[in-house]
């Protein structure tokens, strides 16, 4: 009965919102670029002489984004074999997440902005969120997520610019950012919680997941294992210095008190993820593209997987099954397999990559991204996968007179390390994958999207991913998965 209740009082919700943002759509005036296909509610507020939308003293936004996604029957020779519990199964299934959000931005003195974004979501992932690593099919899944609406506060945080002098540079109104001008020369510094996506790893060209591609596989590096709740955020700060057209990014996230847990662990002077990125924005032939450079340190509490394959050859009763309830454990039954909950201790993750952007036209963009971790310990955050390499193409439709529309076409691949795979291998389980056999090999996807501008303020999407050997088993799939996203900005 609570959950029918729920249910009715989310779908009522999203239906004035949409409502409401339609008749708003109707009545203002086109958006300039592609930072304001959001219905700018600001500019509407400007017009009524009740708002600075060159210089906001507050501004407030707020975004509802659906998806669904159909997974097709695959083939699969096995699934959880001996035991294990994390393959994907390969009957047909269907996964979805809705999420509504406010974002509320202020500026307190000089320089200094607040901002803070409530959420709610309600979710549900293919065979409960395992067998996928590299390329989960929607990026806004979360670890803890349930099918009745939840409410959380994603963001809370405080930035400080300090102008150091050089060009102007403007800076629009937008979530989670107040419209101002700021110098090319500055230092910016966040405390607060957010998201390392927030501040890291960022790129023009996908810009906004829920405008663009919907596998996970192209929101970030699948292999950076970025300090995160299972909601995908973190107390931390970080420290931003633009200096024309380089930037230099530093900073420092608190981890999870175990694995992919909710609660964080906050004691940054002992358990900490650091993350450096450098940054130089260029213009070739009159379009502009950027060249980032991010490596990441996480001392963490984590399991190294050569550790747990030691642990049971020397001792076989140190096996996954046998795991004590007092110790966090994934709960895996394979009575033959080695299990990290063994071997948590204090360890290292290293890994570097590169993240490139280039315009084409002022509509067509292409990406790509690399990235290298060590792949000795267990994912503590994020994705599992170990190594990553995506590229893609993104382009408004403009040409063909649908200057709101977008579409693209990206391709992504994830390995994992050969300790890694011998753990896998064995019958060992992690966060997200394990079949209980493996054939190692590099898990991929194709995503290709068209999202159509139905009203100002409101997108239709249509998406379709083909992805060869989930969970990085070349015995299991391929996989087709075909979804819809409906997304609305107000």
């Amino acid at each position: 009965m609570a959950r029918a209740v729920a249910r009715i009082l989310c779908v009522s919700l999203v239906g004035r919102i949409l409502f409401a943002a339609t008749i708003a759509s109707a009545q203002a005036a086109p958006p300039a670029g592609h930072e304001d296909q959001a219905f700018d509610f600001m500019n509407v507020l400007a017009q009524h002489d009740l708002h600075d939308i060159k210089d906001e003293s507050w501004n407030a936004y707020g975004q509802f984004t659906y998806i669904s996604n159909w997974k097709l029957p695959f083939s699969a020779p096995y699934t959880n074999a001996n035991g294990s519990i994390n393959s994907l199964v390969p009957q047909a299934e269907r996964s979805y997440t809705g999420t509504f959000s406010l974002f509320f931005g202020l500026r307190l003195w000089q320089g200094a902005e607040a901002y803070m974004a409530p959420e709610f979501v309600a979710e549900r992932g293919f065979s409960g969120l395992k067998g996928l690593g590299g390329s989960i099919q929607n990026f806004e899944l979360q670890k803890t997520g349930s099918e009745i609406p939840s409410l959380y506060r994603s963001r809370t945080y405080l930035r400080q610019n300090v102008n150091f002098g050089g060009a102007p540079v403007e800076k629009t109104s937008d979530p989670m950012q107040l419209a101002t001008v700021v110098d090319s020369r500055r230092l910016a510094l966040t405390v607060g919680t957010f998201t390392a996506l927030d501040i890291f790893d960022r790129n023009s060209v996908t810009w906004d997941p829920r405008q663009t591609f919907l596998n996970m596989a192209f929101m970030t590096h699948s292999s950076w294992d970025f300090a995160a709740d299972a909601r995908g955020y973190s107390l931390g700060g970080a420290a931003e210095l633009y200096w024309d057209d380089w930037a230099v990014r530093i900073g420092r996230m608190a981890p999870p008190l175990n694995p992919n847990v909710l609660p964080i662990n906050v004691n940054l002077a002992e358990v900490y993820a650091d993350a450096l990125e450098i940054e130089h924005d260029h213009t070739i032939l009159g379009q502009s593209g950027a060249v980032r450079i991010l490596g990441y340190r996480n001392h963490e509490v984590m399991g190294r997987f050569a550790d747990a394959i030691s642990a049971l050859q020397s001792n076989p009763a140190m096996n996954a099954a046998a795991c004590p309830a007092t110790v966090y454990n994934y709960g895996s039954g394979n009575v033959t397999a080695p299990d990290l909950c063994w071997v948590r201790k204090l360890n290292t993750k290293l890994g570097a990559g590169i993240n490139l952007e280039q315009h084409i036209t002022s509509d067509i963009g292409v990406f790509l991204r690399a990235m290298y971790s060590d792949g000795q310990s267990e994912v503590d955050a994020f994705d599992p996968a170990d190594r990553d390499f995506s590229f893609g193409a993104v382009a408004k439709g403009s040409a063909w007179h649908r200057p709101f529309d977008v579409t693209g076409l990206g391709f992504a691949a994830a390995w994992i390390s050969s300790i890694h795979a011998q753990y896998l291998a064995m019958g060992g389980v992690d966060a997200f994958v394990g079949d209980g056999h493996l054939r190692q090999a590099a898990e991929s996807v194709v995503d290709v999207f068209y999202s159509f501008n139905l009203l100002k303020a409101i997108w239709l999407t249509a998406d379709y991913q083909h992805l060869w050997n989930p969970g990085f088993n070349a015995d299991r799939g391929p996989v087709d998965i075909v979804g819809g996203r409906v997304h609305a900005e107000f």
